[in-house]
């Protein structure tokens, strides 16, 4: 963001500036170039006893719905954030003071493309929920089918544009004056997770994942999401069947028995959606999560959701077992053979971070059996060597964590390792079942029969260009930059001595002739050419003494 900008928003700035301070972070922003009169207004705090992490999310919810967002965003990414960072920013909570429907209703009516009224019997004023980018409604349509409408709150973007373009801005000047900061790499983090937000606002986004889940779930008699409407539905407006029960935070009215059945249900189908189908609810905390009038569960809210490939489902279910089972070495030989090519990870130190995190997360033998934040763990520890695994995986280790939290609320008994077996067993299954290895083993015959079809075809070529003499292999030389300037100084300062020693002969000449006019006795020209070449001389000593050893 250039400075113009900058002062453009001086107000927000100022006061994004100012929590930071209040925060306790007034040491980062005395390290940065603030424009003039930002710094100066920022008093001393009394030093604050919370942990960085604890501060970090309490700045997000005074700086308001954006940094909210962007701190729930940030909470995405435990390969450059440590996992108490993580978990802080896990607790921001998205519900802020609802608008009047009066400001909500020309957005909700253009939408529709018709007034309120051509497609509601009835519609409540009173919004059921509201967050920092929308709001919800009950209604019922004009056929008494009773509805939940999803309304974008109006003017969203350029309010964010506003404070992303604040925050990336602040990001930048971090990362270019604090080296401690410059591994996280935040301006890029700030910039995934701007485009990651803007997404959010096209609801379409979050109705394409609602029906795809639908249409994968293998048991609609336990868990659904809500049917949409989407003749109704658009970018800014969705609208859903409502469904009548209790949330799972409100669920202590249910028997132990039912409690326990909702948690097990939970937790199968979310590692199904992670294992078995490869589309899942990133967010599944007890908020999003709902227990249908008929006894079902139902997942709201959409608008994130992950998508793993088969060959990252098959590594993370060997990441898990292999956590369980405390397998350092194989946790550090499965995240090796994702690196990418160019990573040169510390293997041994990553056996040793790996240990410990294991050993302070999943310590079977004193009860703990945190999955989800020893995954969160284990991110971090590859981020840091490298290995920057697929962001999907970030989502799952959220995920786990909330069904971990929400199941562990429901019965205290809850142990996701039981839930997890039986679909461990049967990706396995999957994977070894002689099908699929039939299956693969013809894909690699008809690609190596497609390949061997089209070598005659490019050896062909090949000679073509041999006989036509086009045939260029370009080589790069690397690595020799520095000694191409080492020639360069070292024949400069050739040159240099040259011209000394040539000033100093012709200026010898000179005095020995006597020509006028004379300067102390000596001819005045010799006298000014010795003059410039001790000038040169002392020039050349001093760059060589002083540079001479860095070249």
């Amino acid at each position: 963001m250039r400075p113009f900008n900058v002062l453009h928003h001086a107000v927000r700035a100022k006061e994004i500036l100012a929590v930071l301070a209040r925060h306790g972070f007034a040491d980062f922003l005395s390290q940065i170039d603030l424009p003039a009169g930002f710094w100066q207004r920022l008093l001393p705090r009394p030093p604050d006893r919370r942990s960085s992490a604890e501060r970090i999310r309490l700045a997000a919810e005074q700086l308001g719905p954006t940094f909210v967002k962007l701190g729930q965003l940030l909470s995405m990414r435990p390969d450059v954030l440590p996992h108490d960072v993580i978990l802080e920013l896990r607790k921001l909570q998205d519900r802020v003071q609802p608008l009047p429907f009066a400001a909500m209703r020309p957005g909700l009516t253009h939408a529709l493309g018709r007034e309120v009224a051509e497609v509601f019997s009835d519609f409540n004023e009173e919004p059921a929920a509201s967050a920092s980018l929308a709001q919800v409604y009950f209604a019922r349509l004009r056929d008494g089918t009773p509805v939940a409408v999803k309304v974008q709150k109006p003017d969203l973007l350029p309010k964010l544009e506003t404070d992303f373009d604040l925050a990336l801005w602040l990001a930048e000047l971090l990362h270019e004056r604090i080296a401690a900061l410059r591994p996280i790499d935040l301006p890029a983090v700030i910039a995934e997770a701007r485009a990651a937000i803007l997404l959010e606002l096209d609801f379409r986004r979050e109705a394409r994942n609602q029906e795809y889940f639908n249409s994968l779930n293998a048991h609609p008699g336990q868990v659904f999401a809500p049917r949409l409407y989407p003749e109704f539905s658009s970018e800014q407006v969705l609208v859903m069947e409502r469904i009548d029960g209790t949330s799972v935070s409100a669920a202590e009215a249910l028997s132990e028995e039912q409690r326990r059945k909702l948690a097990a249900t939970g937790a199968e189908s979310l590692l199904r959606q992670v294992f078995i189908s490869g589309f899942f609810h990133a967010d599944p905390h007890a908020g999003n999560l709902f227990v249908a009038s008929d006894g079902r569960l139902c997942f709201l809210d959409w608008g994130l959701a992950g998508h793993l490939t088969r060959r990252l489902r098959n590594a993370l279910a060997d990441f898990w077992i292999a956590a369980v089972e405390q397998d350092t070495e194989r946790i550090v030989q499965i995240a090796a053979d994702l690196a990418p090519v160019d990573a040169r990870p510390d293997l041994r130190l990553m056996e040793k971070e790996v240990t410990l995190a294991l050993r302070e997360e999943l310590n079977f033998t004193v009860g703990r059996q945190a999955l989800g934040r020893a995954m969160l763990r284990l991110l971090y520890i590859f981020g840091r060597q490298g290995i920057a695994l697929s962001r999907d995986y970030a989502l799952m280790a959220k995920a786990v964590i909330s069904i971990e939290e929400v199941g562990r609320t429901l019965d205290p008994q809850f142990d996701l390792r039981r839930q997890a077996e039986p679909v461990l067993r049967e990706l396995h299954g999957e994977r070894l079942h002689p099908r699929r290895f039939v299956r693969r083993t013809t894909d690699m015959l008809r690609h190596t029969l497609i390949g061997l079809q089209d070598l005659p075809f490019e050896l062909r070529r090949l000679v073509r260009r041999l006989e036509h003499d086009n045939l260029a292999i370009n080589l790069h030389h690397r690595g020799l930059e520095q000694h191409d300037d080492a020639i360069k100084v070292a024949a400069n300062r050739i040159a240099l001595g040259v011209i000394i020693g040539a000033l100093i002969v012709g200026s010898s000449l000179i005095v020995i002739t006597g020509i006028q006019p004379h300067l102390l006795g000596y001819p005045a020209l010799g006298i000014v050419g010795y003059l410039l070449s001790a000038v040169l001389g002392l020039y050349v000593i001093w760059d060589i003494i002083g540079h001479g050893r860095h070249r």
